[in-house]
């Protein structure tokens, strides 16, 4: 199997993480057209965290955004970035539609889900988002 490496100065590596994200209350907000704000929302800054987004799927209660990462990126950062910007987004385009729901100041749950993946495991789950999309 060839695998896709990336290099820096002094090194050769392979990050690949999966992050899931919920909605506050698992309140079930999030359309087509909502995820691929977000996707859109988060590519206008991943450079800046020295991230590759490489998918981004998910539900109404959630989503999974697949990325790879540089050693030196501070993946914590970025999380509260991702989380940060995409509510702020969300609530001022949405905001006549989301108003009603009764959750604060919160879009999303507080607590996040990352995984690192291989480059094995990586393709295998772009092939299950892939095909459940059919």
């Amino acid at each position: 199997m060839e695998y896709d490496l990336d290099s820096g100065a002094h090194s050769t590596y392979s990050l690949h993480y999966h992050l899931i994200l919920t909605t506050k209350y698992r309140r079930g907000v999030l359309t087509e057209e909502r995820t691929q704000f977000i996707h859109e929302v988060i590519s206008g800054f991943t450079d800046n965290y020295g991230v590759e987004l490489t998918n981004l799927d998910g539900e109404d209660d959630h989503v999974h955004i697949l990325f790879r990462a540089k050693p030196t990126t501070g993946l914590v950062k970025f999380i509260n970035t991702v989380k940060g910007a995409t509510a702020r987004r969300i609530r001022n385009e949405y905001a006549d539609e989301l108003k009603t729901e009764p959750w604060g100041d919160s879009f999303w749950n507080d607590s996040y889900c990352l995984i690192s993946t291989g480059q094995v495991s990586l393709d295998v789950l772009k092939q299950y988002v892939e095909n459940q999309r059919e």
